[in-house]
């Protein structure tokens, strides 16, 4: 949790009112806030002067002066946003509104050690930061998903499976220092639990969204707000040790990891010991869209295992919903596996009013969920603002 988010009233909790449409006037913020109408008029002055908000029209009058309306406008700030994979790079600019501009994806192979990955990186960041400033907006920040676990404190990765060279590579002052920009870097499950949370559930506070793709991962929304745990590592369930797995080595170096019966690349592996040509989990999708009898058992199996290992944390958590993302989260044998399994093992209290749904907000999940963070905890803005007593009732 940031500063910022810990004091109501901050000029980070005034945007983020703007920007979700929960407060569109003075007026609204005052109801919103619980502050003294001179408090909010001076923090609202203060975001209009640093061009992060702007008052247009007049809004309906509920007695007295019309309110002038507020709105974030996209010159006053975007986060370059790169959602990261073992093998590409989804790479877009965010606003604070939820705004994306020129999404684009890239091959990338951060197998490769960071030496090799950095420089194209870079690259591409630096040529998206060009465009946007071009088109009249202000990059205030840059935020980045990595597909491995992330001391979002110090900004360096921690022991990323499958990736030779990046442990406690501090991939955030790397690129901060390339870029003149301040950078937060975060596991990418986590950017796209923000991401779908903030598009498609922005009422609920509390949810667990799963990324089943080539690995497997999620993020835990708490009371509204993203979850990290102590050093980042909440929600990893990936190397959760399954009776199915048996003595499976893991890429972890334990044996019996969820991840080795239920990703993606597990899948893939399996299929191909069946004669069957593979190479991702987009080819698994693909196989069961067209009705594969083997790749639809092992999915199957796959939703099994992943919702043995959620009855756990919907039992523990008791969450409002569930949401599966990620490549694997569109088929659906493996969501209908995860709910029956939800619906078996856990207790009828945590699931009475459960929602238990594949992601809605696409591929953009992870880019939404790092151009948000970005903004919310670096950009300006993000840092509280005194507040002044309310006035007297």
């Amino acid at each position: 949790m940031t500063a910022a988010e810990e004091q109501p009233g901050s000029a980070a909790h005034v945007l983020e009112l703007v920007a979700s449409g929960t407060a569109a006037s003075r007026a609204d913020l005052v109801r919103e806030l619980g502050l003294a109408a001179s408090t909010v008029s001076a923090r609202v002055q203060e975001l209009v002067d640093a061009g992060l908000l702007t008052e247009y029209g007049e809004g309906a009058s509920r007695g007295g002066r019309r309110p002038r309306l507020l709105r974030i406008p996209d010159s006053g700030g975007i986060a370059l946003a790169a959602d990261l994979g073992s093998h590409h790079a989804r790479l877009g600019a965010v606003g604070r509104t939820g705004a994306i501009f020129d999404v684009t994806e890239h091959s990338f192979d951060l197998t490769a050690g960071p030496d090799r990955a950095l420089e194209p990186l870079v690259g591409r960041l630096a040529e998206l930061a060009d465009r946007q400033r071009a088109a009249g907006r202000t990059v205030r920040a840059v935020g980045v998903g990595f597909p491995g676990p992330v001391d979002t404190g110090t900004g360096q990765v921690i022991a990323p499976a499958r990736m030779p060279g990046w442990h406690l590579y501090e991939l955030r002052d790397r690129l901060a220092e390339r870029l003149g920009l301040p950078v937060l870097v975060d596991n990418d499950a986590n950017m796209m639990a923000l991401g779908e949370h903030r598009v498609a559930h922005p009422g609920l506070r509390h949810l667990v969204v799963v990324k089943a793709g080539r690995g497997i991962g999620s993020g835990v929304i708490s009371d509204g707000r993203l979850y990290r745990g102590a050093r980042g590592s909440a929600g990893d369930i990936s190397h959760v040790r399954v009776d199915a797995a048996a003595e499976r080595p893991c890429s972890c170096g334990n044996i019996g990891c969820l991840e080795t019966v239920a990703s993606g690349a597990a899948i893939a592996a399996e299929l191909r010991t069946l004669g069957i040509g593979v190479d991702g989990s987009t080819d698994v999708l693909r196989l069961v869209t067209d009705g594969e009898p083997n790749a639809t058992t092992l999915v199957r199996q796959a939703g099994r295992h992943i919702g043995a290992v959620l009855s756990v944390v919907v039992n523990f958590f008791n969450p409002e919903a569930v949401v599966l993302a990620g490549a694997l989260a569109e088929a659906e044998p493996l969501v209908a596996a995860v709910r029956g399994m939800l619906y078996e093992r856990c207790l009828p209290m945590a699931t009475s009013e459960l929602t238990i749904t594949a992601a809605t907000s696409g591929a953009d999940a992870g880019l939404l969920g790092a151009g948000h963070a970005a903004l919310r905890e670096l950009a300006p803005g993000s840092r509280p603002v005194p507040m002044a007593p309310a006035a007297p009732r």
